[in-house]
């Protein structure tokens, strides 16, 4: 079961040199049940092998079951041919947070160059639905689904174009 909540950043508030970053490139081959493939590529690590990884989610805003798969590479560029829209790529960044809680901050490129987005998934709903977030996020997106890598894959340009001027709208 994946718990998370879902936030926009105008602003990056942290030193991003002194966190762990992967290079991440996902792709839809369904929306309806979510079925994405991603390449999972560790920058600055020596040595750090991509990964290839088939999710199936199910439906939900905030909590949804979650499965994952590991793809060999050869996989993963077979599942590429068969996907349709747009490819999201970013730069992932964890980054420790208090009680034990993790921000995943992702900083899209490509199409979606300047959207600056984080998840930060929890242990319970109770967990979820008590967190309070820091002043430096700007605006919450859990229950917004333009924010959804799986929406977005769908985007025509304009769409992503209103889509970023609305993230940075308070």
């Amino acid at each position: 079961m994946e718990i998370e909540r879902k936030y926009l950043f105008n602003t990056i508030p942290f030193d991003l040199k002194q966190y762990p970053c992967n290079l991440i490139e996902q792709v839809y081959i369904s929306t309806t049940p979510v079925i994405r493939a991603r390449k999972k590529a560790p920058i600055d690590q020596i040595n750090g092998e991509p990964s290839y990884i088939l999710t199936i989610k199910s439906s939900g805003l905030l909590k949804r079951e979650e499965y994952e798969l590991l793809l060999t590479e050869d996989e993963y560029h077979s599942l590429l041919k068969k996907a349709e829209g747009n490819v999201i790529t970013k730069k992932r960044y964890v980054i420790p947070l208090d009680s034990g809680l993790s921000l995943e901050l992702d900083i899209f490129e490509g199409a979606f160059q300047g959207l600056i987005m984080g998840e930060i998934e929890f242990p319970s709903d109770e967990a979820a639905n008590k967190y309070n977030p820091p002043e430096y996020i700007s605006r919450e997106v859990t229950f917004d689904t333009h924010f959804h890598n799986s929406t977005m894959s769908h985007m025509s340009e304009s769409d992503i174009s209103d889509m970023i001027k609305l993230a940075h709208t308070n």
